[in-house]
């Protein structure tokens, strides 16, 4: 099978799937050796890590919190169209019935 055709053959997805397994290994590797390397104690290391890991995760909850009230008022929004819609297409309906 020539070149050309191996490359043709090859699953996008997994190509997708390897990079993406590359990128986490080198995160990995990159977050190892910034541990080894970093400038704080153990215990100082641990506490930021663990202080940014509340902080992230308290950004995402408020995020999501966010989202669920944009989502809701978009939901409230398309009943509310689509009450809209019903009332009008009734009161066509009982025009052309007359």
């Amino acid at each position: 099978m020539s070149k050309e055709r191996e490359d043709e053959a090859e699953d996008p997805e997994d190509a997708g799937v390897s990079k993406l397994g590359w990128f986490i290994t080198g995160a990995a590797i990159g977050a190892a050796v910034a541990l080894l390397y970093a400038p704080k104690s153990g215990k100082d290391t641990r506490h930021y890590i663990a202080h940014q890991t509340e902080k992230g995760c308290q950004m995402v909850n408020d995020t999501s919190k966010d989202v669920a009230d944009a989502s809701r008022e978009m939901f409230e929004r398309g009943r509310k169209l689509v009450e809209d819609a019903a009332d009008l297409f009734e009161r066509g309906r009982k025009l052309v019935k007359g």
